[in-house]
C-alpha cells in the first residue's frame, strides 16, 4: 500500500491494518505472523450452486462460507499475535489458494509490532514478548 493511503483497519482487541505502520505512532517490527482456516464445502451446497453458475447470480452459499472463513483465520491471527505480544499486526495480506475441490482455504500474513511506548530497548528480546 502507498503511503499515505488509508489503511483498512479491523475492530479487534489489537489493530490489525493493510498498511506497514500505524500511522505516526512509532512502532518497533517483530516478525511475521500468520493463519490460516479450511472450510468444506458440503456435497448439497456445490449442488445448488453449480446450479447457480450455470443459470448465473450471486453465489451466496459460498459467499457466506468465505466470509466465515476469513473471519476465522483473523481470529486465529489475531490468537497468534497477542500470544507472541504483539500490539498490533500491520501490513495484513490475505489470500486464497486453493487447496482441493470443494473447500476453501484462506491464509494470513503480517507483521507483529510492537508499539514504541511499551517496547524495551531491543525489541528482539524476550522480555519485550
Amino acid at each position: 500500500m502507498k503511503s499515505g493511503s488509508t489503511p483498512i483497519v479491523l475492530h479487534r482487541r489489537i489493530p490489525i491494518v493493510t498498511t506497514d505502520t500505524l500511522g505516526a505512532e512509532p512502532v518497533h517490527h517483530g516478525s511475521v505472523v500468520h493463519a490460516s482456516a479450511v472450510s468444506g464445502a458440503n456435497v448439497l451446497r456445490d449442488l445448488r450452486e453449480a446450479i447457480t453458475n450455470t443459470i448465473g447470480g450471486k453465489m451466496v452459499r459460498y459467499e457466506t462460507l468465505l466470509n466465515a472463513t476469513i473471519e476465522r483465520a483473523l481470529d486465529t491471527l489475531e490468537e497468534n499475535a497477542v500470544s507472541a505480544g504483539y500490539d498490533a499486526v500491520v501490513g495484513l495480506r490475505v489470500s486464497h489458494p486453493a487447496i482441493t475441490d470443494g473447500a476453501i482455504e484462506v491464509v494470513v500474513v503480517g507483521t507483529g509490532v510492537w508499539r514504541q511506548s511499551r517496547t524495551p530497548a531491543d525489541p528482539t528480546s524476550p522480555a519485550a514478548r
